[in-house]
């Protein structure tokens, strides 16, 4: 155990551990997200390991496996990329033409080998060819451009998540996925850095040590991804449709207006805005309408999306309450959270959006 590598150790065996944790819950829920994401702390894990390893004097990777095809850099992208994609939609399933997506690695692990099953004579006198300095910048081209491309992919759909889920649920905290953009962000940043770090390790000859650094920023990201994944909420109805159903305007419009009037009513006399985590899918099946009607009736009728029209029902509800003898004894985030709010900063940013005015401001008017 040394400076160097206690902190690698740590993250090398909480990443194998969650790996296994995270595999096990997929399997055990039939839940892909889940499995992907068991995946992806496997990566973490293979990633640390040479270093892992060296830092703590175990040579067994340079010596009895020198040539073994250990790297897995081409499948963090694809990895990041599917576990997003099922992690919004629960009903997603791999298909045949989903593993185009590991034929880069694919390619190399397989070139790598079989020089490797030929013996430790044929691994060095292959590494002293000129060929194969190009193979490694080929490999290093191609890894960029795949971390590019899925980590594209993946900000476009976070984003466009995002954009949907405010019109799906009434509460936002469980489904956001702010861990995640935080995880892409960490990641990007990163890649950056180890990028950086092998530009000047290549110019200036630097010592095996100096790789430490961002070896560390790796396991900094493997144990925030693992404590992320295992206090991440996991709703069961999560089925992110990237395009939805549109309806045409015009002979719509008075349908529109009439459902609008019947939610309305419905939700005046039976209050489903008091169920904390009340979707668009929830309340639709309520109602015994079309989840896409009632979204387009709110976002015509109400030029609103569904949290906004959730939380200013809530809002309405806390006006009401409030003020009444039977609820002083009660604090303002007790009233609130009776209100159909799940924490405070929802209230009060709803409270603002409203009203314009925090809680004490609007009733000290």
């Amino acid at each position: 155990m040394s400076w160097y590598s206690t902190p690698l150790q740590f993250a090398y065996f909480f990443s194998l551990i969650l790996c296994g944790v995270f595999t096990y819950r997929g399997w055990l829920r039939e839940q892909l997200n889940l499995k992907f994401l068991g995946f992806l702390m496997l990566i973490f894990a293979l990633e640390l390991q040479d270093y892992t390893f060296g830092f703590s004097g175990i040579n067994i990777l340079w010596e009895d496996l020198k040539g073994f095809p250990r790297g897995v850099a081409l499948l963090f992208g694809p990895a990041l990329l599917f576990y997003l994609r099922s992690q919004v939609n629960r009903n997603l399933k791999l298909r045949a033409r989903d593993l185009w997506h590991l034929l880069p690695w694919a390619v190399f692990f397989f070139a790598q080998l079989i020089v490797f099953l030929q013996g430790p004579e044929v691994v060095e006198r292959v590494s002293q060819r000129e060929y194969y300095a190009w193979l490694l910048d080929i490999n290093t081209l191609i890894r960029w451009l795949s971390i590019g491309y899925y980590f594209y992919q993946a900000w476009i759909l976070l984003g466009a998540y995002q954009k949907w889920m405010t019109n799906q649920f009434s509460s936002l905290e469980t489904v956001s996925l702010a861990w995640f953009r935080n995880f892409l962000a960490l990641m990007s940043l990163w890649v950056l850095f180890r990028e950086l770090m092998g530009f000047i390790d290549g110019y200036y000859d630097l010592p095996f040590y100096q790789d430490w650094w961002w070896n560390l920023a790796l396991a900094f990201a493997a144990v925030y991804v693992g404590i992320s994944g295992l206090s991440q909420a996991q709703p069961a109805d999560m089925v992110y449709n990237q395009e939805p159903e549109i309806k045409e305007k015009g002979e719509s419009q008075s349908i529109e207006q009439g459902l609008m009037e019947v939610v309305d009513v419905r939700m005046q006399s039976d209050r489903y805005y008091l169920q904390p985590d009340l979707s668009i899918r929830e309340l639709a099946a309520q109602l015994k309408i079309s989840v896409s009607d009632l979204s387009q009736a709110i976002n015509q009728e109400k030029q609103a999306n569904f949290n906004d029209y959730i939380n200013a029902w809530r809002v309405e509800e806390f006006i009401r309450e409030y003020p009444k003898e039977e609820n002083r004894q009660y604090t303002i985030l007790s009233i609130a959270l009776d209100s159909g709010f799940n924490s405070k900063a929802t209230f009060h940013r709803a409270f603002k959006k409203v009203t314009g005015q925090s809680p004490r401001e609007y009733f000290a008017a």
